[in-house]
């Protein structure tokens, strides 16, 4: 396995840093990762070490605001700068593995992210993934997210911490506190993030029937930070018929980090076997 890091443009000239593992030989596919609200892409060694030992090329950035990418923490202006920016990532991915099956795949508000994203541009993909996606009212209280909405208007930049529950996350402690532990982990947010989150969310529910890329939903049956039944009532929503979604008894927020984490990663390769071609 080769591992390679490095930067990239967003969609305004901000250097974005940006990771990459793959296999030795020619990749036969690739995924490319958006990662959650206050995380960063190095959180996916599982998924690394389950795919690229099978041929897959994996690719995953820091978005603006979070891990080693530059910004303010968890500041945007609009939800726009995200979807350009995923697209701005993506063609770095296509520059450097031209030709080859590309895979989108977000967790969380990076679900969230990856869903809007193939709404807008569903061209060159083929297929997406949406790990535990923020579809509905997240782990942050409805109080804060309504002073988040207020603020948006008057102070976009004002920042809080969203406690979080950290122990939400995985059944796994060790998951846990390396999470609490990892500097480039954080819990701010801001009031501007807030309200344009809450605004795609509406935007991207009620725009599921228009989805038309092959979709993988993996969602935590015990999730407390995103209410699984979101996920599965956008799933009900979506029009195509090449849709696929599990739900895991008992798993919390990261079905990739949890106990029993080999389960939805099988479920993840068999479907992005099926969709190779």
């Amino acid at each position: 396995m080769e591992h390679a890091e490095g930067t990239f443009q967003g969609f305004d000239g901000l250097e974005l840093y940006y990771q990459r593992w793959q296999p030795e030989g020619q990749p036969r596919g690739v995924l490319a990762i958006v990662h959650g609200f206050g995380e960063h892409s190095g959180r996916y060694a599982n998924v690394v070490r389950w795919l690229v030992p099978k041929g897959y090329a994996v690719y995953a950035f820091d978005l603006r605001g979070h891990g080693r990418s530059p910004g303010q923490r968890s500041y945007i202006n609009r939800w726009a700068e995200y979807r350009e920016d995923v697209r701005a990532f993506l063609g770095l991915v296509r520059e450097q593995e031209p030709g080859r099956p590309l895979f989108l795949m977000g967790h969380s508000m990076g679900g969230l992210i990856v869903l809007d994203y193939a709404l807008h541009y569903p061209e060159g993909l083929q297929g997406v993934i949406a790990s535990g996606p923020a579809l509905a009212q997240t782990g942050v209280s409805p109080f804060l997210m309504a002073v988040g909405r207020f603020l948006s208007r008057v102070w976009p930049r004002f920042t809080l911490d969203t406690q979080l529950d950290a122990a939400a996350i995985s059944r796994d402690p060790a998951v846990v506190e390396a999470y609490v532990n990892d500097p480039l982990v954080h819990s701010t947010g801001t009031a501007r993030l807030g309200a344009e989150m809450t605004e795609t969310m509406r935007w991207v529910n009620e725009h599921a029937a228009d989805l038309r890329v092959p979709l993988l939903i993996l969602h935590g049956g015990a999730d407390r930070l995103v209410p699984p039944e979101a996920s599965r009532a956008f799933f009900e929503r979506v029009a195509l018929e090449d849709k696929t979604r599990y739900e895991y008894e008992g798993y919390y927020h990261e079905p990739h980090n949890d106990v029993g984490w080999e389960r939805p990663l099988a479920d993840l390769e068999a479907w992005l076997e099926a969709h190779l071609s």
